[in-house]
């Protein structure tokens, strides 16, 4: 492994070239403050980065401004999957379920193949279980049928069959298996390769900006102040129209703008464990709870995710966390269907939780529709929140209709309506995962180490063909293609590769959310060390 000693003792070791393609904090905060905008899109998770994205690709000047990172907060504590939603079936919702599986299928298809992977997934019938086999089996059919059997036709199988592709399955008292598809991602590479998508349609985008004040121009709201958080610095940005679509802070910030403004929404804490493996997993399992309530195990970046609750949440989204409670919960609710061994704790490597945002209105959180809420203020900011990660591309035309559709067209007429675009634009680095890693394994430097297949895998999966310029660092300096640590894919290149083109500012920017050291429990007092050295030679 790459010490800290190591890289120090080397300057030259991964110094910001003068031509990278991302501009400067300080230049971005001047442009910012010094042009005035169409959009001001204030909050950087999935929701706001899709609708900067389909605004500039109207030809929109859009700004994008987030008081964390990019995707820092619900958007990288998901469940991390492309789904068609199966438990709507049981409200009736064919429609909803149908249009999901459109988006499902062109994200993983055409939009992002590159970082989305079919998953397989067993629901275990259990002998005294909410739902009946006869009942599963005829839902996964229908499920499938919705999808139009573009991931094979939804059946029940023995159990026998299943354990052998899900050998911590507990067979007790099991009487059948229900098979169906859907697909998983890394929900925080997906976020930033639309953040790039957005920058390189002209959106100028800034993560650790906090809005400190709304601007107004006769009753109007016009802009924003902010507060580089890094730097100390305030500046303000000029728009004609603000979003906001800063989440779980939704309601915050329309209280900036109107401090009578009643809540628009409620919040569901969900929390997740992510463990060691003990075992090969070949398909994911949903293992119903109770009529509504469905637990996933799902095997992700080779290791276990488990979860997730859904409970009430009303404090601070700031102070957002997974509680012993929560872990109990998660570690006996996977116990209905996983032997022992797996659930042991110490096992588990990380723990994380976020906030889904839902409409408000009585009923428990987890009967509540996943829609998403708009709302207009009294100085004509725009809120939006809510929605689900597999629609993000669905949600930001939405708000592009709206937007366009506004009384007064505050945005103007001079730009593309948003029904012109292509459907299905695909993000940076669109390739075939698969030739991605044949190439980095069989183009390597004649000196140099062939890259190892499990990295070549990962920056494939994860960068698509932008892989090939992260490799291109290793040749160029082989001590950029040392591992960050030993018991992972990455390597340092990706540390530079975030710094000068992915917006990373601090370690946790880099180690959450950039790569997967951090959720592997691999984040260890030297690789923080060393990334911070790295992040300081800018």
């Amino acid at each position: 492994m790459t010490t800290q000693s190591t890289l120090q003792s080397v300057p030259a070791l991964g110094t910001r070239p003068a031509s990278c393609s991302n501009p400067s904090r300080a230049e971005t905060r001047e442009r910012l403050a010094k042009a005035s905008y169409d959009l001001l899109v204030i909050g950087g998770g999935i929701l706001g980065i899709s609708t900067a994205w389909h605004a500039a690709q109207s030809g929109l000047r859009v700004a994008l401004v987030d008081a964390g990172d990019f995707a820092g907060a619900t958007s990288s504590a998901s469940s991390k999957l492309l789904h068609g939603g199966l438990r709507y079936l049981q409200t009736g919702a064919v429609k909803l379920v149908a249009e999901n599986h459109f988006e499902r299928r062109a994200v993983s298809r055409q939009v992002a193949p590159h970082l989305a992977n079919p998953l397989t997934f067993y629901l275990p019938v259990y002998k005294g279980g909410p739902h009946g086999a006869a009942k599963l089996g005829a839902g996964v059919l229908a499920y499938s049928a919705l999808s139009a059997f573009g991931d094979g036709v939804g059946h029940l199988l023995s159990p026998a069959r299943a354990v052998r592709d899900v050998p911590e399955l507990r067979t007790d008292n099991l009487k059948a298996v229900a098979v169906y598809g859907d697909d998983q991602m890394n929900d925080a590479r997906m976020a930033l390769m639309t953040v790039r998508a957005a920058a390189e349609s002209g959106a100028v985008v800034l993560n650790h900006a906090e809005v400190t004040g709304l601007r107004f121009t006769r009753g109007r709201v016009t802009g924003a102040e902010l507060r580089d958080r890094l730097s100390g610095e305030e500046f303000g940005v000029d728009a004609r129209l603000v979003l906001n679509a800063t989440g779980p802070w939704v309601d915050h910030l329309r209280r900036m703008e109107d401090p009578n403004a009643a809540p628009s929404v409620r919040l569901s804490k969900g929390a997740h464990l992510v463990l060691k493996r003990t075992s090969p997993w070949r398909a994911a399992l949903a293992t119903p709870i109770d009529k509504y309530r469905i637990t996933f195990a799902l095997p992700w970046e080779d290791m276990l995710l488990l979860g997730t609750t859904d409970e009430e949440f009303e404090g601070d989204p700031a102070d957002v966390a997974v509680t012993e409670k929560d872990t109990a919960q998660i570690l006996d609710e996977a116990a209905f269907s996983l032997r022992d061994q797996q659930l042991d704790r110490d096992l588990i490597t990380y723990s994380f939780a976020g906030l889904r945002v839902l409409p408000g209105g009585p009923g428990g959180t987890s009967k509540a529709k996943r829609e998403t809420v708009v709302s207009e203020g009294r100085g004509g900011m725009l809120s939006v929140a809510g929605g689900k990660w597999t629609t993000f591309r669905h949600i930001g035309r939405t708000v592009m209709r709206k937007l366009q559709e506004l009384p007064g067209h505050p945005l103007g007429d001079d730009f593309e309506p948003v029904a012109s675009l292509p459907r299905k634009l695909p993000l940076p680095g669109v390739a075939n995962p698969r030739a991605v890693a044949h190439r980095l394994l069989v183009d390597h430097p004649a000196p140099g180490p062939r890259m190892a297949a499990d990295t070549a895998r990962h920056l494939a999966t994860h960068y698509g063909s932008l892989a090939f310029d992260i490799a291109r660092l290793a040749n160029d300096d082989p001590r950029l293609a040392r591992r960050v640590h030993p018991d992972a894919p990455e390597i340092w290149a990706q540390v530079v590769w975030a710094r000068d083109h992915e917006w990373a500012e601090t370690t946790d920017d880099v180690l959450r959310r950039r790569t997967t050291l951090t959720i592997r429990g691999l984040a260890t007092d030297e690789v923080r060390a060393g990334v911070q050295d790295l992040l300081d030679r800018k």
